[in-house]
């Protein structure tokens, strides 16, 4: 998805009717995630009353693949968020998003608070802006082998994870460059079926995986274009979900939203689920979201 243009094929949406809620998905599960085990399946539900958008964010999917790296900064996304909003005719939506979609969403609620009816975030928390640039401060802390400082460089992360896109998606390991140089021969996750799983290969052999990551080399352009939100609060009706078992929050604890969401109606913990929890535990993952859109944005 790219501004309001949108190709064929990028965005699984439910009958035009009803609430719009809005599940943008920057991860390597993209759109897909949110589908037929995931929340488009509320389409299909006894409780009716939300339409459904479940876009391939840029460089995701059958979406537009810009090649600029700055085409991928948190304004740009955002762009294309509310754009999806104007797309279906509303001011306001609900925004729920998961592993960058997640930050993108907090953002959007941050920038853009007259356009979001309420949000959920899942595995990755609203964190406060830090006091420096954050690359530098990750290399300092966590190494030159840390994840986010390893995909920076153009092209060597890229050179790795598609070159046995079936290993890369399947792995339960972070992607660094220890891993490049393991030998791990992960099986089909156990939350897929193996056609299920293929779709996901197919995508990526096809499409590569620079977009994605182009979502991290922006790290440090939209720390400091977040600048101009410093002092901001998120005060939009808000609710975080993540597995026990997410390694995120080994990193970005919840408990950095406190005094920056100042309407957190729940966090939910999903004991047992690790980091792709709408996959892994869809029917509590739907369940918590219903009961939050109940209460603040009822169909």
């Amino acid at each position: 998805m790219s501004g309001s243009r949108r190709r064929r094929g990028s965005c699984c949406t439910s009958p035009p009717r009803g609430r719009p809620t809005a599940l943008p998905s920057c991860s390597s599960t993209g759109s897909r995630s949110w589908r037929s085990r995931g929340v488009t399946s509320w389409r299909r539900s006894p409780t009716p009353g939300y339409r459904v958008l479940a876009p391939d964010m840029r460089g995701y999917g059958q979406s537009s693949r810009p090649a600029a790296i700055e085409a991928y900064d948190n304004t740009s996304l955002r762009g294309d968020v509310l754009a999806l909003i104007d797309w279906c005719g509303v001011e306001r939506a609900a925004v729920i998003g998961h592993d960058w979609g997640s930050s993108l969403t907090w953002h959007c609620a941050l920038a853009a608070p007259e356009r979001l009816a309420c949000v959920a975030g899942l595995s990755v928390p609203a964190v406060p802006r830090a006091p420096a640039a954050p690359l530098p401060i990750f290399r300092r802390h966590m190494g030159e082998g840390f994840y986010i400082v390893w995909f920076q460089d153009p092209g060597a992360a890229e050179a790795v994870l598609e070159a046995d896109p079936r290993r890369t998606l399947a792995t339960t390991k972070v992607w660094t460059e220890a891993w490049a140089d393991s030998d791990d021969d992960p099986p089909t996750p156990p939350f897929m079926t193996e056609d299920e799983f293929q779709v996901y290969v197919d995508t990526f052999t096809e499409t590569g995986f620079t977009g994605g990551l182009n979502y991290y080399r922006n790290i440090d352009r939209n720390w400091e274009a977040d600048g101009a939100y410093a002092g901001r609060t998120i005060d939009v009706p808000a609710m975080f979900l993540t597995g026990s078992r997410d390694p995120v929050q080994n990193f970005m604890p919840k408990e950095a939203m406190t005094g920056l969401v100042t309407d957190l109606r729940e966090t939910v913990i999903v004991e047992g689920a690790g980091h792709w929890v709408q996959q892994e535990r869809p029917d509590e993952v739907n369940a918590a979201l219903l009961s939050f859109l109940a209460d603040v944005y009822p169909a």
